[in-house]
């Protein structure tokens, strides 16, 4: 490349990926697949890029940023709406494969999102497996919400689903506890995690594979990354409320859930969410305050390698 310093932006699709090269003004395609990934590398061997990045577009992306940044090219993976939001901001509202590749591009020059390291085989493969028992954990529901009203053969046969998607859901959680055993590293931060009390073996392995940077990044950094960092509204004089915005949707709703248990069992987080409350807080953003907490909490016990102790005056 003749550039000194460029950036690419990757739109990804099932079977081809659109490669805008900024400032430049270059668009090219390839094919999704490790035969198309490998000539792209080989391509961009005599000058790589600054940086390149990519959407999030629910795995369709894994394999090209995971071969992209085994070869040692910088590679960020963002969210969709961060994109969608830049091009809005900048006037451009027409969407195409060809479009969408060079806003990508100058997405990259202009915002530089941070570089992270991509997981390793194992680790996707755990994170597929915990999606998997979540969509498991789903259908459950479902079926037993169905039950109540179903009559003779079509309540035997909701019976016998319930059953099996029963049955499917022990050998799931078996195979993921012995996954997670059979890696070292893993089991010592599950085994973290779980001595938080809140914090159970569903939770806990949802925060392994779902935040890998815990441990890694400052407490700011971390919520935001979750989407828990309050958002000001302020304007002039004005002072709106709060809010939380954007995040892994998946991490944040098992922090819920492990804020309403802690709620009860966790004398820091009781303690924590029972002063906001007495203040005059709303019970949904105290709770909030509670998983922000929780997140903070989490990610110092990592980085220090320290299980739980709860403090003798029961708040933190």
């Amino acid at each position: 490349m003749s550039c000194a310093s460029y950036w690419i932006g990757i739109d990804v699709s099932k079977g081809c990926l659109d490669v805008a090269l900024r400032p430049q003004g270059e668009v090219f395609q390839v094919a999704n697949s490790e035969e198309g990934i490998t000539h792209l590398i080989q391509r961009l061997q005599a000058g790589p890029p600054a940086l390149m990045v990519m959407e999030a577009t629910g795995g369709m992306e894994v394999l090209a940023a995971a071969m992209l940044s085994a070869s040692g090219l910088a590679v960020a993976v963002v969210n969709p709406r961060q994109v969608r939001d830049f091009a809005k901001a900048t006037g451009q509202l027409a969407k195409s494969d060809k479009i969408d590749a060079l806003v990508l591009a100058h997405f990259a020059e202009a915002i530089r999102p941070q570089v992270r390291a991509m997981a390793d085989e194992q680790t996707r493969e755990l994170n597929g497996l915990v999606t998997r028992r979540q969509q498991l954990v789903e259908m459950l529901t479902a079926e037993r919400n169905r039950l109540g009203s179903m009559k003779g053969k079509a309540h035997q046969d909701v019976q016998v689903h319930i059953e099996w998607l029963g049955k499917r859901l022990q050998e799931l959680d078996g195979d993921l506890e012995q996954r997670i055993r059979k890696t070292p590293v893993w089991q010592e931060r599950m085994n973290l995690l779980r001595s938080v009390p809140g914090i159970g073996n569903a939770i806990s392995r949802v925060l392994l594979v779902g935040l890998p940077e815990l441990g890694q990044l400052s407490a700011r950094a971390i919520s935001a990354l979750v989407g828990l960092a309050p958002l000001n509204r302020d304007s002039g004089k004005m002072r709106g409320k709060r809010s939380i915005l954007g995040g892994r949707a998946r991490v944040r709703a098992a922090l819920y859930m492990a804020a309403l248990v802690a709620n009860r069992y966790n004398p820091v987080i009781k303690a924590f969410y029972e002063r906001l409350v007495s203040k005059g807080k709303a019970k949904k953003v105290a709770l909030t305050a509670c998983m922000h907490k929780l997140v903070v909490i989490l990610n110092a016990m990592v980085k220090t390698g320290t299980a739980w102790q709860a403090p003798l005056g029961a708040e933190a």
